[in-house]
């Protein structure tokens, strides 16, 4: 199989993500659950992603599909679409799959998943996190991780345009 094909076949609908957690839960996989925009990947985002991927045997990303990043970040937002957001999460040697959700939060696409491990940055409270009653109501946990300072989308979209001046 070429990397590409490889790379795609991350690339999942809630329809065909149904059918891998079948397989990994039936295989006694720990999976792990994040989620964000992904606008412009930066070392924070590698960071923290192998972070989260290094606390279960199955990394899943919910993605904000290009309208939902729109209504949180603004008209001007996403930099990058989502199709190619995906490709790139996807392309992670530690994401197992990635999926687009277009709701304000990420509660359904978490109900879907049913994650052993929820994570957000430790700009989080634990409790705060959306999915925290699905997750810890099964027995799961909710982490924090910290973040690499200094590396934020919105900075390096600041810079760059600074930089253009």
């Amino acid at each position: 199989m070429k990397k590409t094909e490889a790379i795609q076949k991350k690339i999942h609908t809630r329809e065909s993500l149904q059918t891998l957690l079948d397989s990994w839960c039936n295989q006694g996989k720990k999976i792990v659950f994040t989620n964000g925009c992904f606008d412009i990947l930066h070392l924070g985002h590698a960071d923290y992603l192998s972070k989260a991927a290094d606390l279960g045997d199955v990394l899943i990303i919910g993605v904000n599909t290009d309208s939902s990043v729109q209504r949180i970040k603004g008209p001007d937002r996403p930099i990058n679409d989502e199709r190619a957001r995906l490709f790139l999460l996807a392309s992670f040697l530690f994401v197992d799959a990635v999926v687009l959700f277009d709701e304000e939060t990420p509660y359904n696409l978490i109900n879907l998943v049913q994650p052993d491990v929820l994570v957000k940055g430790k700009d989080y409270n634990t409790e705060d996190v959306v999915g925290y009653d699905i997750v810890t109501a099964k027995g799961g946990k909710v982490e924090t991780i910290d973040l690499v300072e200094g590396y934020s989308t919105t900075a390096l979209i600041q810079n760059i345009l600074r930089t253009e001046k």
